[in-house]
């Protein structure tokens, strides 16, 4: 009797989206998720939000650019996500204002 193996698939990676917050050292940066779930008893939708650490191994993050994360193995005590790649530069500045232009 040969037992068939059914082909592996590879299993499904978790990814999520957030907005880079701050510069927490070299080649880490806390990203800020939103998310909203329904609240058990009253029904009402929450928004809630999770800080993370993401390690950013080509440190190309910078605050307030949209960017999309990987779960990892653990990198250190408090970072267990990587960054995949920046979907949106920040369109703001540092200070949250639109950057100066050179128009006259």
């Amino acid at each position: 009797m040969a037992v068939e193996k059914a082909p592996q698939s590879t299993p499904q990676k978790v990814t999520l989206t957030g907005v880079v917050d701050s510069i927490s050292g070299h080649k880490t940066v806390r990203v800020v998720t939103n998310r909203l779930t329904k609240h058990p008893l009253y029904g009402k939708y929450v928004r809630r939000r999770k800080r993370m650490l993401v390690h950013d191994a080509r440190e190309e993050a910078h605050v307030g650019d949209m960017v999309e994360l990987v779960l990892s193995r653990p990198i250190s005590k408090s970072k267990s996500w990587r960054l995949v790649r920046v979907i949106r530069k920040n369109v703001l500045g540092a200070a949250g204002v639109p950057e100066a232009t050179t128009e006259k």
